[in-house]
C-alpha cells in the first residue's frame, strides 16, 4: 500500500472542498471496496477524507412520506429498518443478500453504490484494463467473461457493477442527494447516476470532483409485493451471475430491475408495460440489445427463468 495522509471531515462542504483541491484525495468511510483495492495498489489515493463523522446516519421520513437515508447509514441497519422493511421490502431484501453479515455491519449507503466491478481483470494489475488504466485495453473481450456484462456494454468495457441495493434503488425511483466543493446540493435520479462504460469506463458515475453523496431518498412507498431474487455460484458471498428486484402490483402492473448484466442496474421502463404478458415479454424488451460472448449468453435466458419465478410468487 502507498504512503498517503489523512484528515478528519468536520463539514459536508468541507470534506467536499478538501477533496476537490487535492489531487488524488478520496473519501473513506466504511471502506469495504476501497482499502482492498488500495492494497492491491488498484486505488492509489493521495490524501484520505474520513467522513465518519458526519451527521449523516439516520434515516428520517421526508414531507411527501418517503424516506430519506443518510450516506453512512450501514447496510444492517438499512436492511433491519422497520420502515424499510415494512414499505421498501425490495431494499431489505437486496441488502441481505449483500456481502456478509460483517461487511453489512461496516458497508454504508453512499459506499455501496460507489463500489467498482469485481471483473478479475480489473482487480489483476498485470492485465490491461480501461477501468483502471484508461486506454490499455480491456482483457475480459476475448478473456474468460462468464461473469460480464450481456448488455449496455461497448468496445471499451464489458464489467458489470456489483451493488444489489443499487438495483432496488434503480426499481424504487431513488435520488441521490450530494453536496459540492462550493457547498451547493444537488440531486441526481438513480437511473442518471451510474454511466454506462462507452469510451470513458473509468468515469463511474455522474458525480463531479470532489462532490460528496450526503444521502439517498425514496419516493412514498408503493405497495405491491416486493422481491428481490438473486442466481449466484455459491449460496452466499458471492456477486451476482444475474439478479432480479421488482415491485409486482395486485393489476399485474409493475417495475423491473436487473442485476449482474451492465456496469448499471439495469431497468427499461417501456419494459415493464409487458409485465401482464408474462416474462418472456418482458425479457425480449428488457435485453432487445444484448450482446452476449459465447461464454455468458447462459444470462439471457436465466433473466427470462428468473423473472419468471418472481412474478410466479408475486401472484401467489
Amino acid at each position: 500500500m502507498k504512503s498517503f495522509t489523512y484528515e478528519r471531515a468536520r463539514q459536508p462542504a468541507e470534506a467536499a472542498a478538501a477533496a476537490a483541491r487535492t489531487q488524488g484525495a478520496k473519501f473513506i468511510a466504511g471502506g469495504t471496496n476501497l482499502l482492498d483495492l488500495m492494497k492491491l495498489e488498484i486505488e492509489t489515493p493521495t490524501h484520505l477524507i474520513d467522513v465518519n463523522g458526519l451527521a449523516f446516519d439516520k434515516i428520517e421520513p421526508t414531507p411527501d412520506g418517503g424516506l430519506r437515508i443518510g450516506a453512512l447509514v450501514r447496510n444492517t441497519d438499512l436492511a433491519a429498518d422497520a420502515r424499510v422493511r415494512r414499505d421498501y421490502a425490495v431494499l431489505s431484501r437486496a441488502l441481505l443478500a449483500g456481502a456478509s453479515g460483517q461487511l453489512r455491519n461496516k458497508a454504508t449507503t453512499a459506499g455501496n453504490l460507489l463500489q467498482r466491478t469485481r471483473c478479475p481483470y480489473f482487480y489483476d494489475t498485470n492485465q490491461p484494463c480501461n477501468k483502471r488504466q484508461p486506454g490499455s485495453g480491456c482483457s475480459a473481450i476475448g478473456g474468460i467473461n462468464r461473469q460480464q456484462a450481456v448488455v449496455g456494454a461497448s468496445d471499451a468495457c464489458i464489467a458489470t457493477h456489483p451493488s444489489d441495493m443499487a438495483v432496488a434503488m434503480r426499481a424504487l425511483d431513488a435520488t441521490v442527494e450530494t453536496v459540492r466543493p462550493d457547498g451547493g446540493a444537488r440531486q441526481i435520479p438513480i437511473a442518471e447516476f451510474h454511466r454506462l462504460p462507452g469510451d470513458t469506463p473509468n468515469v463511474e458515475t455522474a458525480l463531479d470532483p470532489g462532490e460528496l453523496i450526503t444521502a439517498v431518498t425514496l419516493p412514498p412507498p408503493l405497495g405491491g409485493k416486493h422481491l428481490y431474487y438473486k442466481v449466484r455460484d455459491r449460496a452466499s458471498y458471492a456477486f451476482a451471475l444475474i439478479s432480479v428486484g421488482a415491485i409486482v402490483q395486485p393489476d399485474g402492473s409493475g417495475r423491473v430491475a436487473l442485476g449482474g448484466v451492465a456496469s448499471k442496474p439495469w431497468r427499461i421502463e417501456a419494459a415493464e408495460a409487458e409485465l401482464p404478458r408474462g416474462a418472456e415479454a418482458v425479457t425480449a424488451k428488457l435485453l432487445a440489445d444484448a450482446k452476449p460472448t459465447s461464454q455468458n449468453d447462459f444470462k439471457l435466458p436465466l433473466v427470462k427463468r428468473t423473472l419468471a419465478a418472481v412474478l410466479a410468487e408475486a401472484r401467489g
